[in-house]
């Protein structure tokens, strides 16, 4: 395992003293804040250098973008809770913001061209991050270990990543579209709600780059979603 010399003693951050977990959260939220900002950084300059025929190539294969989602979403949880180095965590959270930025970039794409673009991008990302705060703020109001989540979301996940194989092979209505996208909010409330409460209780405290990036990869494929749902209800009007 990669511990610092000063964090050596404690196998969890529950276990350390109240200092030590009152630092490890301060950088676990700050490094996420520096994500969150880096991914809006990135977004920008990608709306503004990316041809739009590039974008609409990556539009057309959609079912990838979502495949993606998944795939890189299940390796950074995977970096989260393994014992590799700051550094290597470091670098995953790098390359993980860049990724996400890029598989974001074609459904923002969409949202831009729209009348009501510049809005409908504005209430995704207050939405997000009202369910973010909300959810955030519950499990540290309870300090509740819901670590029990863990089989139910990873069941979860293998139904998504089923019906994005499906929906390659059969046209799917924009209402049964409708219906998986708040599937897939709903599994990622409860997916964020079991990464704050390992934030609580069960990361290392040298750990706080790998809890940054699991949070991170619940955001941004969380405000994906909402964005998609938005738009889907638009078209409906």
């Amino acid at each position: 395992m990669s511990y610092a010399p000063e964090y050596s003693m404690y196998g969890t951050v529950a276990e350390a003293p109240a200092d030590t977990r009152a630092a490890f959260i301060r950088r676990t939220y700050g490094h996420l804040a520096g994500a969150v900002g880096a991914f809006i950084a990135i977004e920008a300059v990608l709306v503004n250098v990316v041809s739009p025929n590039m974008i609409r190539s990556m539009m057309g294969g959609w079912w990838l973008v979502l495949l993606m989602f998944m795939v890189v979403s299940w390796v950074a949880q995977k970096w989260a809770t393994s014992d590799t180095s700051v550094g290597t965590q470091y670098l995953g959270l790098a390359l993980y913001t860049v990724a996400e930025a890029i598989i974001v970039l074609p459904l923002l794409f969409i949202a831009s061209m729209q009348p009501n673009g510049g809005d409908i991008i504005g209430q995704a990302g207050i939405l997000t991050f009202c369910i973010f705060g909300g959810l955030t703020g519950a499990v540290f109001f309870t300090k509740r270990d819901y670590s029990y989540l863990a089989p139910t979301l990873s069941i979860g996940g293998w139904l998504v990543l089923g019906f994005i194989v499906a929906a390659f092979i059969f046209p799917m209505s924009s209402m049964i579209m409708l219906i998986f996208c708040f599937f897939v909010v709903a599994l990622l409330a409860g997916t964020i709600i079991y990464q704050t409460s390992n934030v609580i209780h069960h990361y290392r405290p040298d750990q706080h780059v790998a809890a940054a990036l699991a949070l991170f990869s619940s955001i941004a494929t969380l405000f994906y979603y909402i964005l998609y749902i938005i738009m889907l209800l638009n078209d409906r009007d």
